[in-house]
């Protein structure tokens, strides 16, 4: 029978260090997905949800923003990862008022993220009071209320912050930007911020528009990817369908990354007989094991090496005609890469001179090469110049604007692309504020707002005093978790619209608030009947999602019934924006869209399409690139890269195989070997040797972060387990958010201002047997 009280039976104590797998997926991965689909939603509401997943008459999957295969699908279209992620979303367990009751706050934030993620979903709107330790039910007219008398006594509107997650749909949020600059603020943080803002700030640069260039049937047609920074066996694991297919077509696959992930070497489908009884297909034909931060000074090598290709054989490397008619800035770049070190290139990576000298060859015989990237590469101090080093080949060679080639960030939370795209940003361009005023009559403040980071610190400094998050877990996401908690503690109120129990909840504002909504599977009905939302995926296909299942608890309300809600309280009956009509027909919010945003012309009509439509992106449709040059741009950047301090590793923080960004959905990751918990630190035989440490010990990370004065700041975690494990000598990794506390919130990238995550500089301290 399906459990629907909270779990009080979760032991994280007992973990085990097994081999590492050398494939993804296969049976286990479908069995492992039946398991936690039934265990938490049953049987029948598993066949209901996971034959609706990904389907174009189906609901858009809470996980990756992987794109479904075009035209005609698979039956089972979704991953192992993908029906976890809907089985945590269409849970039958439920956290309701007398859970909040039975469990104080004080109790619950002595509770794992994992602990917490298990209880179920919300059911009522709570809130919590100055000097309380308990959530307490509230109405939502009254949680409305709260909300707004809050805002309004505020010196000014750029006092609040408003977070977005990636889950947010295209509607919800293009109406909650619009409340918020109807407001008066643009302090519009979100999870991009995080992620991907380092490619956008590099792409919009380099080719004019923040986005990917490349469609699933490129990646198909190419005859060479290179895979940087990337783990998709986890990430994203149906892009492996996506690559076996360009295998089959003859395509090379390059890997570059610090750990041999599983999904980077062998992918046994399971929708196929060789997935199942046979050996499955080899993805990556090399791989490169490069250190931590050292991407940018490969590309700088393979410029190098392409350009004295170029030489020896004029005409054959250098697509002179694409450079000629479409770049900018080619000769201040080549004059530079001839000045590229390749022994500080060799020292910087840890490659050899042959792996450089495969890869450039690779890169100069290939017609049509797509680079993939994520947060491997995003997440460093000089991570924007790391990435268009990547455009700056593929300029080289003219692998912009053509059939097979391209760029190709890979987006992680589903809708996290939509979301910027339908105005959640600090930094929204005039050609967008001036439509949203146009069209609801209303004044967008033009002043820049915060985002992440800046938030935070704003926060912490007592300039920012009210938070709402429109889903995700804020708390878990973002760096210097002391830091983070202390500047949402300072704040007069927080509010969290969410579906589940997070480390968000119990770390508060003065007053608290948390507003359940429904998910991406729940039934939405308003005035007009079934409501359908829309999301864009990793490559701008945008299409609908429509959700089947009836909602736990009658007091769920869906995002936009929400931003609608408190829209009218906030602003007024007399305010020019219809919002009661949007909340009733989510097809008058798509027409205001049409008019609005850039590309969505006929919104209601085109996203009703079988697989929906495709947003223009002008390098990948005309070679028109609308940069300030008018032309793409070749860039010129000093080699930056991260050695290691002596007695110390370059830390990153990643994900495993059990979680989705911060939902934890289970302590299992398969494919390390690792089973039963989740504070272990991978690192090098070498490197545990040298240290005098042995595998399994117990240690404390602490992480050494040198301040602008030259302070040495420390950060500490406690109790991680020493794993063997094939790294790169000087580099480690372990898992967040448990490692989040490590990284100093002023240890961001330049430009983007993404916190860099994947460089921390550690030591390790035993703790003694156990």
């Amino acid at each position: 029978m399906t459990r629907t009280g909270p779990r009080e039976d979760i032991d994280e104590n007992a973990l085990v260090v097994d081999h590492a797998k050398d494939y993804a997926a296969g049976v286990t991965a479908v069995l492992v997905s039946l398991e936690r689909a039934v265990e938490q939603m049953g049987v029948s509401r598993t066949a209901r949800t996971l034959t609706r997943l990904n389907q174009r008459h189906g609901f858009d999957c809470p996980g990756c923003a992987w794109p479904e295969t075009p035209g005609h699908r698979k039956p089972a279209e979704f991953c192992e990862n993908g029906a976890k992620a809907v089985a945590e979303e269409a849970t039958l367990r439920t956290a309701t008022p007398e859970f909040f009751a039975a469990h104080p706050i004080s109790a619950l934030a002595d509770r794992t993220d994992y602990w917490l993620g298990q209880q179920g979903r919300l059911t009522h709107p709570m809130v919590v009071r100055p000097g309380s330790d308990r959530y307490e039910p509230i109405e939502w007219d009254d949680a409305y209320r709260l909300i707004a008398d809050h805002l309004r006594k505020l010196d000014s509107p750029d006092e609040a912050v408003f977070y977005t997650s990636g889950r947010t749909s295209n509607e919800a949020a293009f109406l909650y930007q619009l409340l918020i600059r109807s407001f008066g603020t643009n302090n519009m943080p979100d999870c991009s911020n995080m992620c991907h803002e380092s490619s956008g700030s590099a792409l919009t640069e380099t080719i004019g528009i923040g986005k990917g260039s490349v469609s699933v049937p490129d990646l198909e047609q190419a005859d060479l990817i290179l895979l940087a920074g990337q783990n998709p066996g986890t990430n994203h694991p149906r892009m492996l369908s996506t690559l076996e297919k360009a295998k089959a077509n003859g395509a090379r696959i390059i890997a570059i990354n610090p750990l041999p992930e599983a999904g980077l070497r062998r992918f046994k489908d399971p929708q196929k007989v060789g997935g199942v009884l046979g050996r499955g297909v080899d993805i990556a034909d090399e791989f490169l094991q490069i250190r931590l931060g050292g991407d940018m000074a490969l590309f700088q090598g393979l410029g190098r090496l392409l350009l004295e290709a170029e030489d020896r054989s004029p005409g054959t490397v250098v697509d002179r005609a694409f450079v000629e008619a479409h770049c900018a800035g080619f000769d201040d770049y080549a004059a530079h890469m001839r000045d590229v070190d390749l022994d500080t290139v060799a020292l910087a990576t840890g490659l050899t001179r042959g792996q450089l000298d495969e890869t450039a060859r690779a890169l100069a015989q290939s017609q049509r090469t797509v680079v993939c990237w994520a947060m491997g590469l995003t997440q460093h101090t000089h991570a924007v110049a790391t990435i268009q080093e990547a455009v700056n080949l593929l300029l080289m060679r003219g692998m912009i604007g053509k059939p097979g080639a391209g760029v190709c960030p890979v987006r992680g939370h589903s809708n996290v692309q939509g979301d910027r795209t339908m105005g959640i940003w600090e930094k929204m361009p005039e050609e967008f504020l001036a439509a949203l005023d146009a069209e609801f009559s209303i004044e967008s403040p033009r002043t820049h707002g915060w985002d992440t980071v800046a938030a935070i610190r704003a926060m912490r400094d007592g300039r920012g005093l009210v938070f709402m998050a429109m889903g995700g877990n804020f708390v878990a996401a973002t760096p210097d978790t002391a830091a983070t908690e202390q500047a949402l503690r300072n704040c007069e109120l927080t509010v969290q619209v969410s579906t589940k129990l997070n480390r968000s909840h119990v770390v508060h504002g003065r007053t608290a608030l948390i507003l359940p909504t429904l998910g991406r599977t729940d039934l939405d009905v308003q005035a007009t009947g079934k409501q359908l939302v829309s999301v864009e995926d990793s490559m701008s296909m945008v299409h609908l999602s429509r959700g089947r299942l009836k909602p736990v608890s009658e007091h769920l309300r869906s995002e936009v019934a929400i931003v609608c809600g408190l829209a009218r309280e906030l602003l007024g009956a007399d305010h020019p924006v219809p919002w009661s009509t949007f909340e009733g027909d989510y097809d008058r919010i798509r027409d205001s869209i049409s008019r609005v945003v850039p590309g969505c012309t006929d919104y209601n009509t085109r996203v009703r399409r079988p697989d929906g439509f495709q947003l223009p992106h002008p390098p990948r449709d005309s070679r028109e690139f609308r940069t300030h040059t008018g032309r793409a741009n070749f860039t010129v950047s000093p080699l930056e890269w991260t050695p290691t301090p002596p007695g110390r590793l370059i830390l990153q923080t990643l994900r495993s195989h059990d979680q989705y960004n911060t939902t934890i959905y289970g302590l299992d990751d398969r494919y390390r070997g690792v089973k039963n918990g989740r504070r272990v630190v991978f690192v090098s035989p070498h490197d545990i040797a040298e240290m005098g440490l042995r595998d399994g010990q117990p240690v404390d990370l602490v992480s050494e972060w040198t301040t602008a004065d030259g302070t040495v700041e420390e950060r500490r975690v406690h109790d991680f387990r020493v794993v063997e494990y094939s790294t790169p000598r000087g580099n480690a990794a372990a898992y967040y958010p448990e490692t989040n506390p490590l990284v100093p919130l002023d240890h961001v990238a330049a430009k983007s201002n993404t916190p860099a995550s994947k460089a921390i500089v550690v030591r390790l301290e035993p703790t003694g047997d156990r």
